[in-house]
């Protein structure tokens, strides 16, 4: 299989992950997936990710603390959230809510039940590990754009090695209470978290997938 191949196969069968057996990843197997999305490109190789990943008990106490905030706490993020969705952006954001909720039978008048689906965000999905990612507050939208490549990039690796992967903003809205539970210096911004594991194939939620723009949707040729 040529380099292209491979990656256009990594590209089309990943998906995020929210359902995950209970088994630990073996810590060689994290390493280079860390190591594989350290390759990411950076401004001026600045290289200005800082990630915490947990196992175990930590992972436990952390799904613990966030569920506890999505319960209690009052949101607080870093970085602000989208102020709205419109057009293509949203009907592509409605469809995979969609897809989400009727993969795992819940219709779309059932408030509980959708309360209930989003707090598996905060339980990590049940996944034995995170990946927290920092960015330094001076590098501003820069840092923010390097950090989005290096999370592309561990998915891919991750998924190369049969791991799977969630990339998560939810978490950030308590970038509050993620700061304290993991004593980050105020001179970094929770960005996001990657929760990952290996992937549980039989349960519904990992099932549907969602679609992808033709090209003429996003790019304005220039001949």
């Amino acid at each position: 299989m040529s380099h292209h191949a491979a990656l256009q196969a990594l590209l089309h069968t990943r998906h995020s992950c929210r359902a995950f057996k209970s088994a630990a990843v073996p810590k060689a197997v994290v390493s280079q997936i860390l190591l594989d999305a350290g390759r990411a490109p950076s401004w001026c190789n600045a290289q200005p990710w800082k990630v915490i990943v947990t196992s175990g008990a930590e992972t436990d106490a952390f799904r613990a603390t966030m569920a506890r905030a999505f319960d209690t706490g009052a949101p607080a993020p870093d970085y602000p959230f989208p102020t709205t969705y419109t057009g293509a952006h949203q009907k592509r954001r409605r469809t995979c809510g969609f897809q989400l909720y009727e993969a795992v039978g819940i219709g779309r008048g059932d408030r509980e039940g959708r309360a209930r689906q989003m707090k598996e965000n905060y339980t990590l999905f049940g996944a034995p590990h995170v990946a927290l990612i920092t960015c330094p507050v001076e590098l501003g939208p820069y840092g923010v754009l390097d950090c989005g490549g290096f999370i592309t990039a561990f998915c891919l690796s991750a998924q190369a090695q049969g791991i799977g992967t969630v990339p998560q903003a939810a978490l950030s809205l308590y970038s509050n209470v993620v700061r304290d539970h993991f004593r980050i210096s105020e001179d970094r911004k929770v960005l996001a978290a990657i929760s990952f594991g290996y992937p549980d194939e039989d349960a519904a939620i990992n099932q549907f997938r969602t679609d992808r723009a033709e090209l003429d949707a996003f790019v304005e040729w220039r001949d």
